[in-house]
């Protein structure tokens, strides 16, 4: 799916889950969120679940239509955002993969420390040039996780944003989002909420 002229969407939905990490509903399934910025270098932004590993490869591939990725941006540790960087890591190798210390210190307890080789710390602000994209890094601490961060591409003005703002539900079904990307990914939180 094209976001712009080259962010494209590489993710994949889930109609098998039923409850979200165990306790949140999900008649509408869920999206694992993906995505691939071709330029000069190429950029893929996060990971999805492990259930859907060989999907997201070949969406992956497929997308790239030959080219290589140089970078993996991990913006969150989450196991739906990060639960293949190593299958990622074992099809690219030369990768280099950029995120915050802490995700890098929690990929090295989920992973082994001997996985990523090649390593970029995103620093508060960094930014980090693609060729036209110049992608921005901005710590978000504790949306979810601490470790997150979320990443501004200046050129097609678009924010990857980690697991704010987000919603469940699969991007094939038709449902409202504002409830639940308001102030939470909590739908049982949101359905029950008082209404401005």
């Amino acid at each position: 799916m094209k976001i712009t002229s080259d962010i494209l969407y590489v993710g994949v939905n889930d109609h098998k889950v039923d409850l979200f990490e165990g306790q949140y509903k999900v008649p509408n399934g869920m999206c694992y969120n993906s995505y691939l910025i071709l330029d000069e270098k190429v950029a893929v932004m996060d990971t999805v679940d492990q259930n859907f590993t060989h999907e997201w490869l070949d969406n992956l591939e497929n997308a790239l239509s030959g080219r290589k990725p140089d970078y993996l941006i991990v913006q969150h540790m989450e196991p739906d955002h990060s639960a293949n960087i190593d299958s990622f890591l074992k099809t690219y190798p030369q990768a280099t993969v950029v995120a915050t210390a802490k995700a890098f210190a929690m990929m090295d307890n989920f992973f082994g420390p001997d996985l990523v080789k090649n390593r970029q710390v995103a620093e508060n602000g960094g930014t980090l040039v693609l060729g036209r994209h110049t992608l921005t890094f901005v710590f978000a601490p504790m949306v979810h996780w601490p470790e997150v961060m979320v990443t501004y591409d200046s050129a097609d003005k678009v924010l990857f944003s980690a697991d704010a703002f987000g919603k469940f539900g699969a991007l094939d079904r038709s449902e409202p989002w504002d409830d639940e990307a308001r102030g939470t990914t909590s739908a049982s939180w949101a359905s029950t909420a008082p209404r401005p």
